[in-house]
This record gives C-alpha cells, sequence and structure tokens, in this order.
C-alpha cells in the first residue's frame, strides 16, 4: 500500500525503490565495511540528563562490544591529523603518534593551525547534535560491524519512555493534540499536523520515518532461534506486521513508512549537496593504509555523484523561506529541538540500541547541518582548510552509516513485499 507520490516532495516510491535497491545500496554497503566507516568512537556511560535512570537492559544481546584500541588502525587513532594530506606521508610520525597518542609537537606549522581550527570548529553553534567528547576517558571505539542493529528484546515501558519523550515533548506539538497510538486519536492529529508550517511538519516527519527505520531493522534482524548452539537471526513478518500493517494500525503503519521514505529524501540530498567538501584533494579517508584509502575516497565520491544524480530531489529552498526573523528564529528552535532528541539517546538502557540510536541521530544532525549551510559549502576553497564548514571524522562516519541504515531499511521493505504477496 505503500506506493505512488509522497507529501511535500515532487518525488515518488518506486522512483526512489529502484534507485535505493540497485543502484546506490550496494555501493554504500561497500563503503560501510571498510575500516573507515567501521570504526565508531562513542561514549554509552553518559549518564541520562532528564531523569534518574538506573535501568540497564540485562538482555546480553543488548551488550556492546568495544574495540581493542590494537584493533582500530592507526590513521583512524591518531584522530589530531584529521584530513591533512600530508599525513599520509608522515609514517615515522604515525609511529610516534603510536607511542604518544598525540601528534601536535611534530605537524608542520600549518596543520596545527588546521587542527586548531578544526577543534574550534566541532564545538560552533551549526550543530544539531549534543556530540559525545571522544577525548573522554569513558569513548571507546566500537566495531559497527561486529555490533550490528537488530532486536534485542528491549522493549515495554523504559524503551515507550524514550520515544514518548521524543514525540511528546521534542516534536513542536501542542499538549492537548494526542499522536496516533490509540485508535480513533489520529484523526485530530493529522488535521493538526496539516495545519502547521512545512518545517515543523517536516520535523515530525523525519522523527517518524527514523523510528519506523529502526522498526524496520528489529524486524528484518529478529531473533529467530536461540539454542546453546547456535542463534538464527532472521525476518519476522508478524512483527513488522504489529507495526505498519494498514488493518492492524488503523491505516498509521504506512504513513509511516511514506515518512521513511521523505526521511531518506532528506539525507540524500545533503549527500549531493556536500560533494565539494570531499571532492578537495586535501581530504583524505586516512586510516594509514594508502593504496586502500584511495580506493574508498573513489567510492565515496561515486556514490556522492550517484546521490547528486537522483532525478527528483527534495527542494529544500521551501524551508525557513518566509520573513527572515521568523525564519532565524524557527530554524533555531528545529536546531535545539533536535539537540534535545540527541540528549535523550543517553537515556535508553539498552547498550546496543543505545549506540545506534546515537549514531543515528547524529548522522541525521549532520545531513541538516549540511543542509543548513549550502552558502559555505559552496565557497569551500580548493586546497587548504576549509574553515567556514567542516566535518569532523565523528560525523563522517555517522552521515554515511545513518543513511546506510535508512538505505538498509529501504532494501527490507522490498522483501517484506516479497514474503508477503508469496504468503497470499
Amino acid at each position: 500500500q505503500v506506493t505512488g507520490h509522497l507529501d511535500d516532495c515532487t518525488c515518488d516510491v518506486e522512483t526512489i525503490d529502484a534507485f535505493n535497491n540497485y543502484k546506490l545500496f550496494p555501493r554504500l554497503n561497500e563503503l560501510l565495511e571498510s575500516d573507515y566507516f567501521r570504526y565508531y568512537k562513542v561514549n554509552l556511560k553518559k549518564p541520562c540528563p532528564f531523569w534518574n535512570d538506573n535501568s540497564h537492559c540485562g538482555i546480553r544481546d543488548c551488550a556492546v562490544l568495544p574495540c581493542p584500541s590494537d584493533e582500530v588502525p592507526d590513521g583512524i587513532r591518531s584522530g589530531s591529523y584529521k584530513y591533512s594530506e600530508e599525513a599520509n606521508d608522515l609514517a615515522e610520525e604515525c609511529e610516534e603518534a603510536k607511542r604518544l597518542g598525540a601528534v601536535d609537537g611534530s605537524l608542520s606549522k600549518e596543520t596545527q593551525q588546521a587542527v586548531l581550527q578544526w577543534t574550534r570548529h566541532d564545538d560552533s553553534s551549526d550543530s544539531f547534535c549534543e556530540a559525545d567528547d571522544i577525548y573522554s576517558p569513558d569513548a571507546e571505539y566500537v566495531d559497527l560491524l561486529l555490533n550490528p542493529e537488530r532486536y534485542t528484546g528491549y522493549k515495554g515501558p523504559d524503551a515507550w519512555k524514550i520515544w514518548n519523550s521524543i514525540y511528546e515533548e521534542n516534536c513542536f506539538k501542542p499538549q492537548n493534540v494526542k499522536r496516533p497510538l490509540a485508535p480513533g486519536r489520529g484523526h485530530t492529529f493529522y488535521k493538526w499536523l496539516k495545519g502547521v508550517c512545512v518545517e515543523k511538519r517536516a520535523f515530525y516527519k523525519l522523527i517518524s520515518g527514523l523510528h519506523a527505520s529502526i522498526n524496520i531493522h528489529l524486524s528484518a534482524r529478529y531473533l529467530l532461534q536461540d539454542t546453546w548452539s547456535e542463534k538464527k537471526w532472521g525476518p519476522n513478518v508478524t512483527e513488522f506486521q504489529q507495526r505498519f500493517d494498514e488493518v492492524i494500525t488503523r491505516g498509521e503503519g504506512p504513513r509511516r513508512l511514506k515518512n521513511l521514505y521523505f526521511l531518506y529524501l532528506i539525507e540524500l540530498r545533503a549527500l549531493s549537496k556536500v560533494l565539494p567538501f570531499f571532492e578537495r584533494p586535501s581530504f583524505q579517508l586516512y586510516t594509514g593504509n594508502k593504496s586502500h584509502d584511495a580506493e574508498m575516497k573513489n567510492l565515496l565520491l561515486e556514490i556522492l555523484r550517484l546521490a547528486k544524480s537522483f532525478p527528483l530531489h527534495f527542494d529544500e529552498n521551501s524551508f525557513f523561506a518566509g520573513n527572515k526573523k521568523e525564519a532565524a528564529k524557527l530554524k533555531e528552535e528545529f536546531r535545539l529541538h533536535f539537540k534535545n532528541i540527541s540528549k535523550i539517546m543517553d537515556c535508553v538502557g539498552c547498550f546496543k540500541c543505545r549506540l545506534w540510536g546515537k549514531l543515528q541521530t547524529q548522522g541525521l544532525g549532520t545531513a541538516l547541518k549540511i543542509l543548513f549551510s549550502e552558502n559555505l559549502i559552496e565557497k569551500i576553497p580548493e586546497s587548504g582548510p576549509s574553515y567556514g564548514f567542516q566535518l569532523t571524522r565523528q560525523e563522517i562516519v555517522a552521515l554515511f552509516n545513518a543513511f546506510g541504515r535508512i538505505s538498509t531499511s529501504v532494501r527490507e521493505l522490498e522483501n517484506f513485499k516479497n514474503i508477503l504477496r508469496n504468503m497470499r
């Protein structure tokens, strides 16, 4: 039932399916398996800032396995290099970095300047996310391939409290309008949603799309068999139908899935816009393996150019287009609401869900930052540091992995459609 035109867009579901499933998804998957993109640094020990919550999930599938630091490639660990071109030629300094854990003293003046600039920029006010302090002793590298997002058994009141807090307090929604969880509630909710400005409507759809995407992953990688000899993960059709079937959800499921496609278009648009940042010769996916790094950069550019070639992009010019003062105020509200949602991720009791929640909100926050920095991106110089617009390695890894999750959801949707067709 999820077909045809998408609200607030010029695009349709079928165009996205064909583009994603046959062109983009296979290439993106290959990129995300590379060393640069599989290691993400995260602090899973931050306390919940909104309520006292010590209820951590005791289920073993909730656990996250951090990496021993010697497994993380040198180039990624010597983080102060970030992306300087000359860093690729400094093998002996890399050795020193390994011994000292920091390389500032051995960098050239120009690179030191750039590093300072990056650090300053990392704390700047254009960020949509509450990013982890990656220098904190509690921040650890996690291999995302060894800790896949899938069903962990984390559900019930604790999980509900997280989503409730996101929707009820952070989606610009008036208190008296209930979101459609129970029968009969949906009517007034959608009447309200239609009546608000396009930005607030988009905000709700992005969060709903992210929620739908996460639910698809949990249904597609469900624990089907758990014996002492083996665990088997795979698609659980019943679970999928509980969340998305039109009859069971009283019309709500297809709306959620359309919001997933809306989220896909927003993140795809960001990828198409950020191409100039990655095209510069000075940008390197630096892990220390020179030939592999060059190969992955080529693949990255291929993916971004493919994103740019998509025929029916979302037009973000409709956002914040009215009165300048009002628009600036709304944009700031938008940013702060999203920042709040990124903080709520530290309240998730299941560590694996927390990891993927933090990564996906940071990825979406980075996509929004890109869309709202278009003028700065256009002014990026071809060589030397880009002072106006910068992305940290964390943001880059989150941006592509978050889009990888949405791309996977669209692909999994195709699988579920086929399974359901064959069951009829």
